[in-house]
């Protein structure tokens, strides 16, 4: 029984992978979005919430992309701005274009580039939200290739403290590593540099849930250690990963900051931190396997070590061991034979906006 069949209450409803596609292509069309452009960004979203990645699928980020072009701050228009550009390397100016349509291509140049070069590696500035970005290492281990990505987020307040200081100073910074395997399901690791992602927050909101000790700190910079309601996105601040120096968030501030580094500096971009306008900024490398060694044999050693965690024995209360990824293609399967859950606010939301822009809704 996987993780959505354990959680979806009688608050959600399930809808098929062909209805949110169309619904939401459709609805960035209206937006003045290319169909090229809108199917890009439908598919990121809803890859997402097949990977049970709800946080950063249709339920928490397309409504704000939505306000984003409605309001002028997101660019409509295709393409990009090539800054600098080498055999293995290149520059982006994504325009203020949204992450998500720009972030799988600046991985397939990187994959093109790794395909001439052994390694290929694209840095974007001026990007919007880049949303889920083991969706985009991914399309270089789909390529035999292992993907890395790295966002040093922007665009918003800034919301997680580095150790020991009461004042924030990065966004989420989220890191993301894809390796292909051979029979199993691939590596796939995807996280926040912080406890928590920020979406998480928006998630508890909705479902009327608490956050759980250590995740948040108070307005002073103080870890809160018990469960604490929440009623607004930036009623806390983030702590980073690991929580407190005693648990090792020291880590995750220097994990932040090389996010931050070779996404934001690297590109020619400034952190959040050092110019409040500044919007998010990527890191994208592919790795060629045949670069550096047999692919067939990459994959059949990736799969025995993966088989080994999998078949790891449990701890006491633990039904399994898992490792980055498995839950994700257990879920994607899952999800593609039972429909996506989303709660009913959400299926409330595209109904107004669909009317709103004269849109079949998703039943129609």
């Amino acid at each position: 029984m996987t993780a959505s069949q354990l959680n979806v209450s009688k608050e959600e409803v399930r809808v098929t992978e062909a209805a949110l596609r169309r619904v939401v292509a459709a609805i960035f069309e209206k937006l003045g979005i290319s169909p090229e452009d809108a199917a890009e960004g439908a598919d990121v979203l809803v890859m997402s919430d097949l990977r049970g990645v709800d946080s950063h699928g249709v339920s928490n980020m397309f409504r704000a992309y939505v306000k984003g072009y409605q309001g002028g701050r997101l660019n409509p228009a295709p393409g990009w701005k090539v800054v600098r550009e080498t055999a293995a390397t290149a520059v982006i100016d994504a325009e203020q274009r949204l992450g998500i349509i720009i972030g799988p291509r600046a991985m397939r140049l990187a994959v093109e580039k790794a395909k001439i070069s052994g390694v290929g590696t694209v840095t974007v500035r001026n990007g919007g939200h880049f949303g889920a970005i083991g969706h985009h290492a991914m399309i270089a281990a789909e390529q035999d290739m292992i993907g890395l990505c790295m966002v040093g987020v922007g665009g918003f307040d800034l919301s997680v403290l580095p150790t020991f200081s009461a004042e924030p100073m990065f966004g989420t910074n989220p890191i993301a590593v894809a390796a292909p395997a051979d029979k199993e399901a691939p590596f796939l690791f995807d996280a926040a540099t912080s406890v928590i992602a920020g979406n998480k927050i928006r998630s508890a909101i909705r479902a009327g849930e608490q956050l759980l000790p250590g995740w948040v700190a108070d307005k002073q910079g103080r870890p809160l250690a018990a469960a604490t309601p929440v009623q607004d996105r930036y009623q806390f601040y983030l702590l980073p990963l690991g929580g407190t120096r005693e648990l090792g968030s020291h880590k995750g501030y220097g994990l932040s900051m090389t996010a931050e580094i070779l996404s934001s500096l690297l590109s020619g971009g400034l952190p959040n931190m050092l110019d409040a306008n500044s919007v998010s900024k990527a890191h994208f490398t592919a790795y060629n396997i045949s670069a550096f060694t047999d692919p067939a044999d990459f994959k059949k050693d990736l799969d025995r070590m993966l088989a080994k965690l999998r078949t790891a024995k449990p701890v006491e209360g633990q039904a399994r061991v898992y490792y980055p990824g498995l839950l994700e293609s257990e879920e994607l399967r899952e999800r593609r034979s039972h429909g996506i859950p989303l709660h009913k606010e959400v299926i409330q939301w595209f109904e107004n906006i669909t009317t709103e822009l004269g849109l079949p809704g998703l039943d129609g």
